[in-house]
């Protein structure tokens, strides 16, 4: 139980450095008799996923200058999102990220 509820949050936390690629292995790493974990790597890797369309698309617009403050909230909203849901995986709570495309299932 101890060991799904650290990947649990290690999906997050590692989400803020490695952006989808974290998420992802542990996803592919997580046994099926994890499922909480498997829960919390999904929900990880389909918000870096979304950060990540929504980074390439400010940075495209940074050429009409109002994608700087995409990148800003792209980057603010990593940080606090994550933090609050490693808070959640680290009670064995469930959590959904607010802004978030559900690409894997």
């Amino acid at each position: 139980m101890e060991d799904e509820r650290t990947m649990s949050m290690l999906s997050h936390i590692l989400g803020l450095f490695t952006g989808f690629v974290g998420p992802l292995i542990i996803f592919m790493v997580a046994r099926e008799d994890q499922p909480i974990a498997k829960a919390h790597a999904k929900e990880a890797l389909n918000f870096q996923i979304t950060l990540a369309l929504a980074a390439i698309v400010s940075g495209i617009l940074t050429i009409i200058l109002i994608g700087f403050i995409g990148l800003i909230a792209v980057g603010i909203g990593n940080i606090v999102f994550s933090i609050l849901a490693a808070m959640a995986a680290n009670r064995n709570e469930e959590y959904r990220y607010p802004v978030c495309i559900r690409f894997v299932k």
